[in-house]
């Protein structure tokens, strides 16, 4: 920050300036003590020294004092912030958009309670562009397991739609996402559309949200569609970086392993979070017939690991 120079020292040099300058000090009506205010005290002119000033060639009058005083007060005088802000330029304004990252390691990966990599490891992440208003654009990967889910060996989905606040504590977030399984190979169609909606109420460390999720009718989806109805609530333990989880989901139409098209899915998770890093610990459980999947490849429980971080 600019700051000025303060103090007896220069005062003290404008008085000299004032000496070696003027061409007297000989003014018989300045006769009395002349006192220069700054920040740190007085600077005296004695009637002695005007009147060795005197013995100079010249005159002066009591306009010399008033005029070097009145410099001494600028030199000593705060300095404009408006001035300050046009030297140095005004803050740069911040962008209204925001970018971040995820990536992810899990033991597995289940979607809405389904196995899909078979019980293997699963590598994920994506990103996410953010507008100040609350619209989003992003996109989220994951590999598969392609001998049992039969889509390929990736899932990459595309979605955009709009976050933020109702009111205070009460969130909502809608949108579309795309579902595409690019490198999947058979005859028919694999991707499919999916719309979505919740809302999220926070009360100190708890949060509640309640969300829907619907696909239309579509080829990839047998010609019918699919409705996915869910639940979650989270709890944060005070002082300490611990969440805990749990989720419950209802799911009726085409995705499902189940001979009625209907199914139930949950899970009870803790999350610990480092910084940007966050251990994640869940057990998952899923309704599925004996009949549509006898060796429970893809609703089978389990106890699924991630390690994922945020940027």
């Amino acid at each position: 920050m600019l700051t000025s120079i303060r103090g007896l020292t220069a005062a003290t040099f404008s008085a000299g300036l004032l000496l070696s300058a003027a061409p007297a000090f000989a003014s018989e009506t300045v006769s009395e003590v002349v006192n220069i205010t700054v920040d740190t005290g007085a600077i005296e002119i004695s009637d002695e020294l005007l009147a060795a000033s005197a013995e100079l060639d010249g005159t002066a009058s009591d306009q010399n004092v008033v005029v070097m005083a009145t410099s001494i007060d600028r030199a000593n005088a705060p300095v404009d912030d408006a001035k300050i802000s046009n030297i140095q330029g005004e803050e740069e304004e911040s962008s209204p958009l925001s970018f971040s990252a995820n990536i992810a390691f899990a033991t597995e990966y289940r979607f809405r309670g389904v196995a899909l990599t078979d019980g293997e490891f699963a590598v994920q992440g994506g990103f996410d562009l953010s507008h100040e208003s609350g619209l989003y654009v992003g996109t989220w990967a994951s590999n598969l397991d392609e001998q049992t889910v039969g889509y390929g060996s990736t899932e990459l989905d595309l979605y955009g739609g709009w976050s933020g606040n109702l009111t205070d504590g009460l969130s909502a977030d809608v949108g579309a996402i795309a579902y595409l399984y690019p490198d999947a190979t058979g005859p028919g169609d694999f991707d499919y559309i999916e719309f979505y909606g919740s809302v999220s109420f926070g009360l100190g460390p708890a949060s509640l949200t309640g969300g829907i999720a619907y696909a239309p009718d579509q080829d990839s989806l047998g010609g019918t569609d699919n409705l996915y109805l869910y639940s979650d609530v989270s709890v944060a333990i005070p002082d300490s970086p611990i969440t805990l989880n749990g989720h419950l989901g209802y799911t009726e139409g085409f995705l499902t392993f189940t001979a009625d098209s209907s199914a139930v899915d949950w899970s009870i998770s803790a999350d610990l979070a480092v910084g940007p890093v966050t251990f994640s610990a869940a057990y998952i459980g899923v309704e599925g017939d004996a009949l549509i999947d006898p060796a429970g490849t893809f609703t089978d429980d389990a106890f699924v690991v991630t390690l994922s971080a945020s940027f």
